[in-house]
């Protein structure tokens, strides 16, 4: 005679309900309680959500798979604090939707990289990487220099997202298509880099 636990085994339609109860519950109990810790939906001081420019060069970030080979999390250990700077904190990625974490460095973390070279710098790197990091395995992106931002959108995204909590005013919304008039996606992805971890001061 078949006891409990091989009747719970053998009954199919019992052990899903039972498994999407099992995940359903700890998912809960995982999730839940982060919504009530203040320090991880709290901006850190001095955090602004990204200006025009700034999303648009977030959006060519992704379109361009930027995020597949560079993160932007430093872990709190002193071989990547002694090379990046201070550890990335929670807070400081309340405007980031979506968030670039991960753990996947094909090149480094560019979570501080906000101010740490300059415009003309980032220029040259991403035309052709090799000319100021000769054994980078990165592509260029020379195309950005060429093409214009498309601010079509960018209004409808900063609406979007002020529902979402981003503390956008109407004066900011209604000047976002002036800010990208002239303006290239180099232009763009370049803002987006210089603002990167610069709401919390660290070493350089």
């Amino acid at each position: 005679m078949a006891n409990g636990h091989e009747k719970l085994e053998t009954n199919i339609g019992l052990m899903v309900v039972l498994v999407i109860l099992v995940i359903s519950v700890g998912g809960m109990v995982t999730v839940v309680p982060q919504f009530f810790q203040s320090e991880l939906t709290t901006p850190v001081k001095g955090l602004k959500p990204r200006g025009a420019l700034e999303l648009a060069g977030m959006d060519i970030y992704l379109r361009e798979s930027c995020n597949t080979c560079h993160s932007q999390m430093i872990r709190p250990f002193r071989a990547e604090t002694e090379r990046y700077g201070h550890y990335s904190v929670a807070g400081e990625f309340v405007y980031d939707r979506p968030f670039q974490w991960g753990s996947k460095r094909t090149g480094p973390d560019l979570h501080r990289v906000g101010g740490r070279y300059s415009d003309a710098w980032h220029r040259v790197h991403l035309i052709n990487p090799r000319d100021v990091v000769p054994a980078s395995v990165m592509p260029g992106y020379p195309w950005l220099d060429e093409n214009a931002v498309d601010g079509s959108l960018i209004q409808r995204k900063m609406r979007v997202l002020r529902v979402l909590g981003h503390p956008y005013s109407d004066e900011e919304i209604e000047n976002a298509p002036k800010m990208l008039e002239g303006k290239t996606e180099m232009d763009a992805i370049i803002a987006y880099l210089q603002n990167l971890g610069t709401s919390i001061k660290t070493r350089r």
